[in-house]
């Protein structure tokens, strides 16, 4: 008799267990910001009660999980699914991030391309050396806005 109390006790602790891990998953419909499992509303006591029942009747997480989806709407579950409809909602992050990479990656190649360079190159033929380039840049770049210039920039300007 002491075997069967043990049985009993053991199959009320898991479907305490499961119930519970499956309210901390269903969020409450009036409150919205706790989970059914949290809060006293009477929608939340009735979904607990509902989720308990089903466990004992033999019902898997997965199947109580669709019963509360298709009775409350997609909202009622903390993790919605990935769907069509929810996608964009995912994917977006990467979306934003892919296109903030790619600016980033222009804008620097941007910097570190001189167009008078390059036509330099196309038209002699053959690339300047290092110290051509650096002739070029100098006489190319313009002053910074405020800060030191150049001394053949003073020189050109008569400043």
């Amino acid at each position: 008799m002491g075997n069967e109390q043990d049985e009993e006790l053991k199959k009320a602790q898991v479907v305490d267990a499961r119930a519970r891990n499956i309210s901390h998953n269903v969020r409450c419909t009036e409150c919205g910001s706790q989970s059914i499992e949290d809060s006293q509303a009477d929608i939340a006591i009735l979904l607990r009660k509902l989720i308990r029942d089903e466990i004992q009747a033999g019902k898997s997480d997965k199947d109580i999980y669709k019963k509360l989806e298709d009775d409350f709407g997609e909202t009622v579950l903390y993790a919605p699914k990935f769907d069509m409809q929810t996608a964009a909602l995912w994917l977006s992050p990467l979306l934003v991030a892919g296109v903030a990479g790619g600016f980033w990656a222009y804008k620097k190649h941007r910097q570190n391309t001189n167009v008078h360079i390059m036509a330099l190159d196309l038209i002699r033929g053959a690339p300047l050396t290092p110290k051509e380039k650096e002739t070029m840049l100098d006489i190319l770049t313009p002053p910074p806005p405020g800060g030191s210039t150049p001394s053949w920039w003073r020189s050109w300007t008569g400043r």
